[in-house]
């Protein structure tokens, strides 16, 4: 009988699979020679702490942390996901997802996939989330990544580490940068302002109120310019709803977001935002 060739490849494939350990994992191609399916089989056989068949699980629980540089020049939110909440609430667990955000923040890293690359202890994450997933037997993950860079920014954790919130502004502003993070916390506006919503929600937006305008009896037999003019009307009061510097200051007295910036500097603006939840 012929015996395959098993490489570090095949055993990192069948780690990310199923969790088990490396060595584990080498055995188990050797026993099956290569079989990459029957491997899964004679670990699960073999009582290893397996996470095969989990691709389908959700992971909609878990925790959510948000930092910024010492600096406050760059912040990064992340959610490390699991399944159930249970798990999400655990000391160990959330320092776990704790010591991602800070190699995170210590190797400036700009994308999840480089993060998952980034070694704790002599060891990369995305093997040490594999371990966890093994030993606690849930899909886990980072599931959701976000970075700010700006001249100052500020970071804002809500709920129990349930939603995180970064905001870039273009000056240093603290007690407004904890400002408007909650206000973003709060009311999960869709953009900094109209003009950076993107085409896709606007054309989405037009056309579902365009069509409840035809749509009211009192529009019948109306004129396309006057169904046109309402319903740009009514785009517009979604934007001062739903784009943050419109949107009304919640912990003011009518004021808009925009105005309260004023208030504290004149020149100070949002460059941007990143808003992470769980779910």
């Amino acid at each position: 009988m012929s015996t395959a060739t098993i490489t570090a490849a095949d055993i990192n494939k069948l780690r990310q699979a199923t969790g088990a350990g490396m060595m584990d994992c080498r055995k188990a191609l050797t026993e099956t020679n290569g079989d990459f399916e029957a491997a899964i089989d004679w670990l699960r056989k073999k009582g290893a702490k397996v996470a095969a068949l989990r691709s389908d699980r959700e992971a909609k629980e878990g925790v959510v942390l948000a930092k910024t540089t010492a600096d406050n020049k760059s912040g990064i939110a992340l959610c490390v996901s699991c399944e159930t909440d249970f798990v999400s609430k655990n000391a160990d667990f959330v320092a776990f997802a704790q010591s991602i955000m800070d190699a995170a923040i210590a190797n400036n890293v700009k994308t999840a996939d480089e993060l998952n690359a980034v070694a704790i202890g002599g060891q990369k994450i995305a093997d040490l989330v594999n371990d966890k997933l093994a030993s606690i037997g849930e899909k886990i993950g980072i599931s959701k990544f976000e970075r700010v860079d700006a001249p100052y920014v500020a970071s804002y954790i809500h709920g129990a580490n349930r939603m995180g919130v970064l905001v870039g502004l273009s000056a240093v502003a603290e007690e407004a940068g904890k400002d408007v993070a909650m206000q973003i916390a709060a009311m999960n506006p869709v953009a900094v302002d109209a003009d950076a919503v993107s085409a896709d929600v606007v054309a989405r937006e037009k056309s579902i109120i365009t069509d409840q305008v035809a749509a009211d009896p009192k529009m019948a037999g109306k004129p396309a310019e006057m169904i046109e003019k309402i319903a740009l009307g009514k785009l517009n009061a979604f934007f001062k709803e739903n784009t943050l510097m419109a949107q009304a200051f919640v912990k003011g007295s009518g004021e808009s977001v925009g105005d309260y910036l004023k208030g504290v500097n004149k020149d100070l603006k949002v460059t941007e935002f990143k808003r992470v939840a769980l779910g």
